[in-house]
């Protein structure tokens, strides 16, 4: 069954109760609005997927997108995408990847990187990895490293730089190992 969900202010949003259980069970996508830790699956909110969540679950054929009630292409979903994400590409490669490896994938603003993930789910773990997207081009200083490193640790997390290959979606991982001397 393929759930529907509304464009609403550069989010995405499953407004039916069930359909929202649903999808959160799946994969943990989403969260509930107003529910900041889900605890279980008994909620009774709608559920708020990001754009980059929203376009896997249509390329999977799990989701389709309406927008003023207009059923949304991959294209127009992907648009609206890039208008809110400056890294939009790069970041919906990453997360695709981790996604098809069998991890749960969720933001990783709270940890200052792009995401963070987990083996088997918020409420179930922590997630053990923080993510940094960066291009190929990107240049890394030694501070940001070192930034990085001192929160990964703070947190107890392994922080990894993922760089994504555009022309064949592969995705490099770099994971940072801190030890204490």
């Amino acid at each position: 069954m393929v759930i529907k969900a509304e464009y609403v202010e550069g989010n995405i949003v499953v407004f039916d109760r069930e359909s929202a259980r649903k999808l959160y069970a799946a994969g943990y996508y989403g969260k509930p609005l107003g529910v900041s830790k889900p605890k279980d699956l008994d909620f009774d909110e709608p559920l708020v997927l990001d754009l980059i969540e929203a376009l896997f679950l249509f390329d999977e054929g799990e989701l389709k997108v309406y927008k003023d009630k207009k059923e949304l292409s991959r294209d127009e979903l992907e648009r609206l995408g890039k208008e809110c994400y400056t890294r939009f590409d790069e970041l919906y490669i990453v997360y695709r990847d981790l996604r098809k490896r069998g991890f749960i994938v969720t933001s990783g603003i709270k940890f200052g990187s792009d995401f963070a993930v987990y083996k088997h789910g918020p409420g179930i773990d922590h997630a053990p990895f923080i993510v940094q997207v960066k291009s190929i081009f990107d240049e890394i200083h030694a501070t940001e490293l070192v930034r990085a490193g001192r929160l990964a640790t703070t947190v107890r997390k392994n922080f990894i730089i993922a760089i994504p290959e555009h022309i064949s979606g592969k995705v490099r991982y770099l994971v940072f190992s801190w030890t204490r001397l």
